[in-house]
């Protein structure tokens, strides 16, 4: 005893350690009511049995991948892990997997793959399933049970990790309430008791086993996860062995510990170092049982990993509280040693030992904290060149509005002049030493400092070209400024209020952007805005049909004129409005006079009937944070209780998108619709969402693997018809209404597939899309010949209102994974992104398309209008990500930084991808305009 031991590892606790991990099991399913109904067997081990239970928090982003590796190496995973999540690389971390392989324990492992891919060779055996394919319940946990028997004989192991995944597939498909999830419970709660009776059946006197029970997250009230919602960050942990006192008295709520503290408690139960970057604490009623000066060991070697730790990140670590803290604890349990090794075993001892456990547990708590918050390394060098390229091509995009906007619609940036300017050398050779500066002088791995010298180069020559035109065109429109100026778009003075509110909204939407609430609750935002602009377009309507036809006597012919060019349009000749002057009209003219009366009084109404529908829209989603517990229309459809009227929604809405729709389809075209809204009921009856009139409740529920593959034949000939139209437009350039029918049948082949992969009760979503783009377009739009750039901003506001209405949000686990496996039969990588992603972007994507189709149209008015359009929808993307980026580069040490400003920088991001697409399109379909200007 008198020799110093403080550098030798602490021998294990526990002889065999069994790992089962349930994906997506929230705390409520095994201390709730769920629980005590579908768990009797692990309830009552938490009861009356030799457990402990706790609640294990976890650290947001709540997806698998960063969660098992905060639950191995006990650190806190980055925010890119969520996309790193899809395909996962080797963890070369310092972990609890590694450390057990190297301690030459032998680690078997079944479940999903993840694991696998994570730690590659660890494993003496394994049996990988992937995660992705969320229609499959049960053959994803059958593979893991069906070795179970075998293995738990055998006694060739030390370590049993167990990942079962069919809970999570559950919640994605159909929620946390689902009739699916106690059968899945019981299942769990059944392999639970077979593995716990088999460990205490094989257990020796020597060394009992331990078997740890948890979830990597939870999921939300929509059985998804990615947030910070209690449901996703709240799971239960179990640590259940004969080592542990049999619980008595009455029973006590679990207590809260980190997810992160798995790892160190652990790795001193399997006598193991604990991870070099582990934050976690020792959780200490698992090491109970063992003598004060055991106890107080491993308290210490957790202190001693923790501040260690701690001087590798803070160069002024001996000022932190929690620092101090360890070593005036080191100091007591020192002088409690001292007493020990004198013989002193009075009451007195153990009592100071309690103090010293105390002192190290609040140090532990406060070393935790710290490094928690310290945890994230920002390459601000990188962050900043990146900002830097951002907001120089934002800036070109503002000066080239005037020139973009003009009859021609001209976007050119002319790079030959400042390429060949003094200007320009000079700001390549300054930002070149800039970059061997920083990157010779940095202490920590810069990604932009370790690309070859050429590729640097060559973005450090990009940046001095956009800056050197920048200020070209800005030299130039101070040399044109004298001269009056020609285009009447930009030279306008006057000032409507839609131009004003346009403006008032794009930039109180921006700066909204800087406060973490508005983020949460940013629908509301949108929601303010599209009823400003319905309100704002009701006053247009108005002075329009009453104010100015009395001030002006020729305003009647010209509003006359505007619902004429409606009626050809339409292909409704009967619409008009009635002449006050025509005296001599006879009695058949009367029927198109009460026609034109009530197209008015409809025009008048429609902004009214346009805020219904977004109020009914509301009603249908909470979605945000603060609001999204409530319960909404959509959570009572979803119930098992109100099958029937989901089902008879669903019918009506697939009703009323083929009349919607069909109206400027071709026959083959509406044949082919009807067939696959059919399906798309079809597929939903297949998978239980809604059943037939004649069909019974207790039908077998199937993948609907074939009605979902049946209406992607009908989507993808539906699209292909339309571009079948579209590439014979580019060859017969004068026939414009066959590019228009492409461009409708392209849109109906997408409102198709949305359809097939909205859930039921969203089904009137697209229904309200389609009728709310139907009035505008003809009733307010085309009779207030709006110009091209206004059309493209309502545009735009409706597609981000229609984002939210669908239920989504800023938070990553209103993402509806299940849209990405409807009709695959395994998980295949590109279609499962591409349909989850249009399954979420569908309100924007759905907007913008139908913002192509209407300018198409008006090009015989303005040849112009696609031009301007694609400019604007750009500019409008491309104005709240760049200022976006700016506010999360200087709010990056905010309290919110991972759980509200990354998931909104990814979600931005994402729709910075699909918005480039969407101009690109724009422009193919403006090819014969440009080959005209050109001319």
């Amino acid at each position: 005893g008198m020799v110093s031991n403080w550098t030798k590892i602490p021998p294990p606790l526990f002889k065999k350690v069994v790992i089962v991990l349930i994906d997506a099991l929230r705390d409520d399913f095994v201390f709730g009511s769920k629980g005590k109904q579908f768990m009797p067997y692990t309830t009552q081990v938490v009861e009356k049995g030799t457990s402990y239970s706790f609640i294990a928090e976890a650290k947001p982003p709540t997806v698998t991948m960063p969660r098992i590796k905060a639950l191995m190496t006990g650190s806190i995973p980055g925010f890119i892990d969520v996309i790193v999540n899809l395909n996962s690389p080797a963890l070369l971390d310092d972990n609890l997997i590694w450390q057990a392989k190297t301690a030459g324990r032998r680690i078997i492992f079944y479940g999903d793959d993840t694991w696998v891919k994570l730690f590659p060779k660890h494993f003496v055996e394994y049996d990988g399933t992937t995660s992705f394919f969320v229609s499959d319940f049960t053959e994803v946990d059958d593979n893991v049970t069906r070795h179970l028997d075998g293995v738990l004989k055998r006694e060739d192991w030390d370590l049993l990790i167990l990942h079962y995944l069919g809970l999570d597939h559950i919640g994605h498909m159909t929620g946390p309430n689902s009739p699916l999830v106690g059968p899945k419970l019981r299942e769990m709660d059944n392999i639970l008791k077979k593995i716990h009776i088999s460990l205490l059946s094989k257990e020796e006197a020597s060394l009992p086993n331990l078997l740890v029970v948890c979830g990597d997250h939870g999921m939300s009230e929509t059985g998804s996860h990615g947030g910070s919602s209690d449901g996703e960050v709240h799971t239960p942990l179990l640590f259940i062995s004969s080592a542990f006192e049999k619980r008595s008295g009455p029973l006590t709520q679990p207590g809260f510990v980190q997810q992160t503290d798995l790892a160190s408690t652990l790795a001193v139960g399997l006598g193991l170092p604990i991870s070099r970057n582990s934050v976690g604490n020792l959780i200490l009623p698992v090491v109970g049982g063992k003598t004060m000066r055991e106890q107080l060991r491993f308290v210490h070697l957790n202190g001693f990993q923790l501040s260690r730790l701690l001087q590798e990140n803070t160069p002024a670590y001996e000022k932190d509280p929690g620092y101090e803290h360890f070593k005036i604890a080191e100091k007591s349990h020192s002088n409690w040693i001292k007493l020990y090794l004198e013989g002193n075993n009075s009451e007195i001892l153990l009592n100071l030992g309690k103090k010293v456990l105390k002192q190290y547990l609040d140090a532990l708590k406060t070393l935790s904290s710290s490094l928690s918050k310290q945890v994230a390394q920002y390459d601000v060098y990188s962050m900043m060149v990146g900002t830097v390229i951002i907001m120089e091509v934002l800036l070109l995009l503002l000066l080239s509005l005037p020139k973009a906007l003009s009859s021609q619609a001209e976007f050119e940036v002319s790079l030959s002049p400042p390429l060949f300017s003094l200007l320009f050398y000079l700001m390549c050779l300054m930002l070149c030493a800039v970059h061997v500066i920083v990157c010779t002088s940095a202490e920590s791995s810069c990604y932009f400092c370790s690309m070859s010298w050429l590729t640097a180069v060559g973005v450090m020559m990009l940046i001095s070209a956009l800056m050197c035109s920048i200020l070209f065109a800005i030299a130039k429109i101070f040399e044109n400024s004298r001269p009056p100026l020609k285009n009447p778009v930009v030279s306008s003075s006057s000032w409507s209020e839609i131009d004003v509110l346009i403006l008032a909204g794009t930039i109180g939407h921006v700066l909204s952007l800087g406060a973490s609430s508005f983020i949460e609750e940013e629908h509301q935002t949108w929601y303010f805005l599209i009823n400003t602009l319905c309100l704002v377009l009701c006053q247009e309507l108005c002075r329009n049909n009453f104010l100015l036809k009395e001030c002006d006597p020729q305003h009647s012919t010209t509003v006359k004129q505007n619902f004429d060019s409606i009626g050809e349009a339409s292909e409704c000749k009967n619409i008009d409005i009635p002449a006050a002057c025509n005296s001599k009209l006879g009695k058949a003219t009367s029927s198109t006079e009460f026609i034109k009366r009530s197209d008015k009084w409809i025009s008048l109404a429609s902004p009214w009937i346009i805020l219904i529908c977004c109020r009914l829209l509301r009603s249908l989603n909470q979605t945000g944070v603060q609001w999204s517990h409530r319960p909404d229309f959509g959570h009572w459809l979803t119930s098992s209780e109100q099958k029937s009227e989901l089902s008879f929604l669903a019918a009506v809405s697939l009703l009323m998108i083929f009349f919607l729709v069909q109206r400027r389809c071709s026959l083959v075209s509406k044949i082919a619709m009807v067939l696959g809204l059919l399906g798309v009921y079809s597929y939903r009856a297949a998978i239980g969402n809604v059943i037939f009139p004649w069909q019974h409740a207790s039908k077998d529920i199937s993948k609907g693997i074939t009605e979902a593959r049946f209406v992607y034949v009908f989507v993808l000939g539906i699209v292909f018809t339309g571009t079948k139209d579209l590439l014979k437009s580019q060859v017969i350039s004068a026939d414009s209404s066959v590019k228009s029918t492409g461009l409708w049948e392209v849109y109906s082949g997408l409102v198709l597939l949305a359809a097939l992969l909205f859930r039921p009760h969203n089904l009137p979503v697209l229904v309200f899309c389609l009728l709310i783009q139907t009035m505008m377009t003809k009733y307010i739009w085309r009779p207030l010949k709006f110009d091209a750039a206004q059309i493209t901003i309502m545009h735009y506001w409706f597609g981000q209102a229609f984002f939210y209405f669908q239920g989504n949000s800023n938070g990553i686990a209103t993402v509806d994974v299940s849209a990405g496996f409807v009709g695959l039969e395994s998980y295949v990588e590109i279609p499962a992104i591409f349909l989850t992603a249009f399954a979420t972007y569908a309100g924007p994507l759905l907007w913008a398309i139908h913002l192509l189709c209407y300018l198409s149209s008006e090009v015989s008015r303005n040849s112009a209008a696609v031009g301007h359009g694609c400019f604007c929808y750009a500019l409008m993307r491309s104005i709240p990500v760049a200022i976006y980026i700016v506010l999360v580069t200087s709010l990056r040490y905010h309290l919110f930084i991972w759980s509200v400003f990354s998931p909104k920088l990814l979600y931005e991001g994402v729709h910075v991808f699909i918005t480039a697409a969407i101009c690109l399109f724009f422009t193919a379909m403006d090819q014969n305009h440009s080959h005209k200007v050109q001319d």
